[in-house]
């Protein structure tokens, strides 16, 4: 099935019954990179969790037409540190949605867990306990676990936060391979190097949003935050 664009109209989200996001309408071009930049508090993790169906609108809508399935991939620091499971079994998380109640991994399941954990180069990791590993290396692991899902739609908070210039380098390379097979991406990031690399830019202040469009000139429109590294 073609992928259509993904468009918000009027969107207001938000927690406890208090916005966050006000009266956003925009447009998210299918199988292209969009970066939602913004300073912490703009806006941009309310608008990845609206777009990834886990926190209802105030108002407005989201029309996602063709999109089956969406990989939602939080900061590694979300990630509890204690958690007593392998990089192999988190990834073997993403394949879930794909087996339904009760039903055991299949050959192809594990064939999938096995490619996405080559993919992020991780899997001399695979028996490794996620809380033993770096930031970078656990924002591969669950990047990996995005990928076994196989999703239409790949919604990334901050992805690259904390991580060093080698990481950094990695999921942006991981993006770009992702949006050839057909993937529509949107990350969000306070850092304007990274809006610069993607195709296509929403600039969020305060929870409204300044502008959108292609990433050099929606910065040039409006007034781009600073990194804070």
């Amino acid at each position: 099935m073609n992928r259509a664009d993904l468009r918000l109209a009027g969107l207001s989200a938000g927690y406890r019954g208090r916005a966050a996001l006000a009266d956003v309408s925009a447009t998210i071009p299918a199988g292209r990179i969009t970066a939602v930049l913004g300073h912490n508090g703009s806006g941009k993790s309310t608008l990845l969790a609206a777009l990834a169906g886990v926190l209802k609108p105030l108002a407005g809508t989201i029309e996602r037409p063709g999109i089956r399935r969406t990989a939602f991939v939080v900061q590694h620091s979300a990630v509890p540190a204690t958690l007593p499971i392998t990089v192999r079994d988190t990834v073997a998380m993403g394949r879930w949605a794909h087996l339904g109640p009760w039903r055991r991994p299949r050959r192809t399941d594990r064939a999938v867990v096995e490619e996405c954990l080559a993919r992020m180069d991780i899997a001399d990791l695979a028996d490794r306990r996620l809380d033993t590993l770096s930031g970078g290396q656990r924002q591969r692991a669950l990047l990996a676990q995005a990928l076994a899902q196989e999703a239409d739609l790949l919604l990334l908070d901050e992805p690259t936060t904390g991580l060093d210039a080698e990481a950094r380098q990695r999921i942006t390379d991981l993006l770009e391979d992702v949006v050839e097979r057909g993937v529509t991406v949107v990350h969000a990031t306070h850092q304007r190097d990274e809006a610069l690399r993607g195709s296509h830019c929403l600039l969020l202040e305060n929870g409204r949003l300044l502008a959108e469009g292609d990433p050099e000139s929606t910065l040039a429109l409006g007034s781009a935050p600073r990194s804070r590294c």
